[in-house]
C-alpha cells in the first residue's frame, strides 16, 4: 500500500493554461521583464497600436503619449503611472473593442500583412501587466469618423479562460469631429530609469515617420513636440495570402476548415498566392494528388500522411513564384532621408531601398540610411538605429543581426575615420519579421537578411566614399585657390603701377580693376572643382572672397 501511495505521488501533474495566463505568468518574454523596461514596453505597444490606426490607413498621425505618476514608490512596489496615448485613427468598433483588447490573439492584425504589431499580444499584454501588478483595468475611449457616439469601456482579462471582461460600459454623444482611440494602463514602472529610453524611442519614431506629428508628455510636465515634417506618406502595407513556402502543418489545417474550394486543385488557387490553374495541376502531379477531391478529406485522421506530404511539397516545390512584395509598405529613400536630416543635421545623408528578397516564404526589404558629419556627436562607434516594420528598436543591441554586420564593417575603406561623425539607419519591412523573442527587440541572424543589410550598408557608404574623395580634392583645389588668390591684389596693383606712363603716375588707378578682373578670370579658370552630389562651387567665387579679405597699403 505505501508503495502505491509513493507511484501516486510521484506522477507528474498536468493542467491547461490559456495563452493569456501563459503570457501573465511570463512577462519578460513580452518586455516587462523589470518596472524600467515594463513602463518602456507599455509606451511602446500603446504608440505602436496608435501609428497602426493611422499611417496604415491613410491618415496622417496625429499621436499623444501622456504619462503621470499616479501613486509613489514605497517599500512594498514601484510607483505606478498612468500611461495615455490618443490617435486620430479609424478607431475600433463598440462590437469588437472588448475582444480586440481583452483577447490575446485575438486582432485584426493577425493576417498575413506588415503591421508594427506581431501574434495578436501587444496591446493585450500591458492589460495583463496592468491588471497583475496593479489590479486596475485598460480603459479605452474610441470614436469612429461615421458614429454619432463616443463609446468607453474598463476592460479587463479572464486569465484563465482568455476572454475579455468589461467592468464599465457607456456611450457619450459626439459634439465634435473626433474619430480615433485614447487607451489608457496604469502600470508599475520606474520613470527615472525608464526616461531615457521612452524619449529616444520617440525621437526615433520622429526619424521613421517623419509626416507624423508626435507628443509626449512626462510626469515632470516637460512637453516633446516633434512637429510633422511632410504630408508624403508611404504607401499603406495589403493583406496577402500566404505564400507556399512560409506555411506549415497548423496553418494548412486551419486554412482546409475555412476555405470554400470544392476541389483542391481550387483550393491551392484560391488560398495561396502565385499558383495558377498550370502550375497547381502540375504541383499536384508532382504530390501525386487528385485534384479533383474535396480538399476537406485531408482533415482525416487516415489522411493524415498525406497532409503531412502536401505540405512538405508546398515548402519545398521549386515550380512556385516567389513571395509578392508590393504589398510590403517601405519607407522611402526620400522620408529616410528627411528624417535622419532633421535630426541629426549632417553634412550628407543618403538612404537606399534594396529590391525584395524572401526567407522561408516571407518576403522583406531592407533599407539602409547613413547620416554623416555636420552636427553629430563624434563616438566610438557609428550610431546603430535599427527599425523593423518602422518600429524603433532599442534594447537588446548587440543581440541582433545589423550590429553584427555594422561592426564587420572596415569603415577606413570609405574614407570615415575615428572618432565616426556617422549614423547608420537599417529598415527591416516584412510579413513575418524573424524577432528573437516576443519582445521585439532584436532580429535574428537568417542569412537572407543578413546579406540584404551587408549590401544595403555597402551600397550607400561606398557613395559616401565618392562623397568624401571629392570633398577632400574639393578642400585641395580651395587651398591652391587661396594660395594663389590672396596675392592678387598686390600683383595687379603693382602690374597697374608698372603700366602707367610716367607723365601719368596716376593712370593706375584706372588700370588697376582691368588688371584685377584678368588675374581673377585666369586663376578661375586654372582650377576645375569636383563635382559633389551634383553641387560644383564656382572657383571665380572663391576667388572673390578671398579678395574680400585682403587689405594693402595705398601708394603714397
Amino acid at each position: 500500500m505505501a508503495e502505491e501511495n509513493t507511484i501516486d505521488n510521484a506522477k507528474e501533474k498536468f493542467s491547461e493554461i490559456s495563452v493569456a495566463e501563459f503570457f501573465s505568468k511570463n512577462k519578460e518574454l513580452a518586455g516587462f521583464s523589470n518596472p524600467t523596461r515594463a513602463l518602456y514596453q507599455t509606451v511602446r505597444e500603446l504608440v505602436e497600436n496608435a501609428l497602426d490606426a493611422t499611417d496604415s490607413h491613410g491618415i496622417l498621425p496625429e499621436v499623444k503619449i501622456y504619462i503621470k505618476e499616479v501613486e509613489p514608490e514605497n517599500e512594498e512596489r514601484p510607483a505606478r503611472y498612468e500611461v495615455s496615448v490618443e490617435d486620430n485613427g479609424i478607431g475600433v468598433p463598440k462590437t469588437v473593442m472588448a475582444q480586440a483588447f481583452g483577447k490575446v490573439l485575438f486582432s485584426s492584425k493577425y493576417v498575413i500583412r506588415q503591421t508594427r504589431g506581431m501574434y495578436g499580444l501587444g496591446v493585450k499584454a500591458v492589460v495583463l501587466y496592468s491588471q497583475t501588478t496593479t489590479g486596475r483595468p485598460i480603459t479605452v475611449v474610441s470614436s469612429q469618423e461615421d458614429s454619432n457616439f463616443v463609446y468607453y469601456q474598463n476592460i479587463k482579462i479572464d486569465i484563465k479562460k482568455n476572454e475579455p471582461m468589461v467592468v464599465e460600459d457607456g456611450q457619450l454623444d459626439k459634439r465634435s469631429s473626433w474619430h480615433g482611440t485614447i487607451a489608457s494602463a496604469i502600470v508599475e514602472g520606474d520613470w527615472t530609469r525608464a526616461k531615457p529610453k521612452i524619449i529616444e524611442y520617440v525621437r526615433r519614431t520622429a526619424i521613421i515617420a517623419p509626416y507624423a506629428e508626435l507628443w509626449l508628455v512626462t510626469p515632470e510636465g516637460e512637453i516633446y513636440f516633434f512637429p510633422r515634417a511632410t504630408k508624403k506618406m508611404p504607401k499603406p502595407p495589403r493583406e496577402a495570402k500566404p505564400h507556399p513556402h512560409g506555411v506549415d502543418l497548423e496553418q494548412v489545417r486551419s486554412m482546409l476548415m475555412s476555405t470554400q474550394a470544392e476541389t483542391l486543385l481550387d483550393f491551392l488557387k484560391e488560398e495561396f498566392q502565385g499558383i495558377g490553374d498550370k502550375t497547381a495541376t502540375e504541383f499536384l502531379r508532382h504530390v501525386g494528388l487528385k485534384p479533383d477531391i474535396n480538399p476537406k478529406t485531408l482533415l482525416k485522421k487516415e489522411k493524415l500522411k498525406d497532409l503531412e506530404a502536401l505540405v512538405t511539397a508546398l515548402r519545398n516545390y521549386r515550380g512556385f513564384k516567389g513571395p509578392r512584395s508590393d504589398y510590403l509598405s517601405p519607407i522611402g529613400e526620400e522620408l529616410i532621408e528627411l528624417g535622419l536630416t532633421r535630426m541629426f543635421k549632417p553634412e550628407w545623408v543618403k538612404a537606399v531601398t534594396r529590391p525584395a528578397r524572401a526567407y522561408q516564404g516571407h518576403p522583406f526589404i531592407v533599407e539602409v540610411g547613413i547620416a554623416y558629419g555636420g552636427a553629430i556627436q563624434p563616438q566610438e562607434e557609428p550610431i546603430l538605429l535599427r527599425f523593423a516594420n518602422k518600429i524603433p528598436l532599442l534594447y537588446e543591441e548587440k543581440e541582433d543581426v545589423s550590429y553584427k554586420v555594422l561592426t564587420n564593417i572596415d569603415w577606413s575603406r570609405y574614407g570615415v575615420q575615428e572618432p565616426y561623425q556617422l549614423a547608420v539607419l537599417v529598415h527591416v519591412a516584412s510579413t513575418k519579421v524573424p524577432y528573437k523573442g516576443v519582445g521585439k527587440e532584436s532580429i535574428s541572424e537568417i542569412p537572407e537578411l543578413e546579406s540584404e543589410i551587408r549590401n544595403g550598408i555597402h551600397e550607400v557608404a561606398r557613395s559616401l566614399r565618392i562623397y568624401i574623395s571629392r570633398k577632400a580634392r574639393e578642400e585641395l583645389a580651395k587651398e591652391k585657390i587661396v594660395s594663389i588668390a590672396k596675392y592678387i591684389p598686390e600683383v595687379a596693383r603693382s602690374l597697374a603701377i608698372l603700366s602707367s606712363p610716367p607723365e601719368d603716375p596716376n593712370r593706375y588707378r584706372e588700370l588697376e580693376p582691368k588688371v584685377m578682373e584678368l588675374l581673377i578670370s585666369k586663376v578661375a579658370a586654372s582650377i576645375e572643382m569636383p563635382k559633389i552630389d551634383g553641387r560644383q562651387e564656382d572657383p571665380r567665387l572663391i576667388v572673390e572672397r578671398v579678395i574680400k579679405g585682403v587689405s594693402i597699403q595705398e601708394v603714397s
